[in-house]
């Protein structure tokens, strides 16, 4: 167990909090990791393919979705494919559905919204780069922790 509130006094100065705009789905309320990134745009192929083929174990995978709310990124069947290869959880920059779905089951999700609108399948996205959201750079390879309280973001591992 540990407290972002706690992380953060014990290392103000060396670390850096996103803004408060994220809602909270699944049981994992508490998730670290280090990040793995994707950026994309109303198409969540890259999504997929990294939940589904990329262990996981130790990692966060922070999706940038430029923040639209016109469809989803993630919903059920991505989150059990999540769940099978050990992601400790998911932070996204847009919306994810199937949330009463996704509340059930044992992951930690931090997503603007929701929507049932599904993604499109037209635009290829960008794997590990810097992405920029919620007033941060989530840079890959580093270190995220994310509760009850928000998400703060570490250059190196903080326990």
């Amino acid at each position: 167990m540990f407290s972002t509130a706690d992380l953060f006094d014990a290392n103000e100065g060396k670390v850096h909090v996103a803004l408060p705009i994220f809602q909270s789905y699944g049981q994992k309320k508490q998730f670290y990791g280090q990040i793995y990134t994707v950026k994309c745009f109303e198409d969540n192929t890259p999504v997929g393919d990294t939940l589904r083929n990329m262990n996981g174990k130790g990692k966060v995978l922070v999706i940038d979705g430029e923040g639209s709310l016109r469809c989803a990124l993630l919903g059920d069947m991505l989150a059990e494919a999540a769940i099978k290869n050990e992601w400790e959880g998911i932070i996204v920059n847009g919306c994810v559905r199937d949330s009463v779905a996704l509340n059930s089951m044992p992951i930690g999700v931090k997503a603007l919204n929701t929507n049932p609108t599904r993604s499109v399948k037209k635009y290829p996205g960008l794997k590990q780069i810097e992405v920029n959201f919620g007033n941060v750079f989530f840079n890959p390879d580093e270190y995220v922790y994310s509760d009850e309280d928000g998400i703060l973001l570490s250059d190196n591992p903080l326990f």
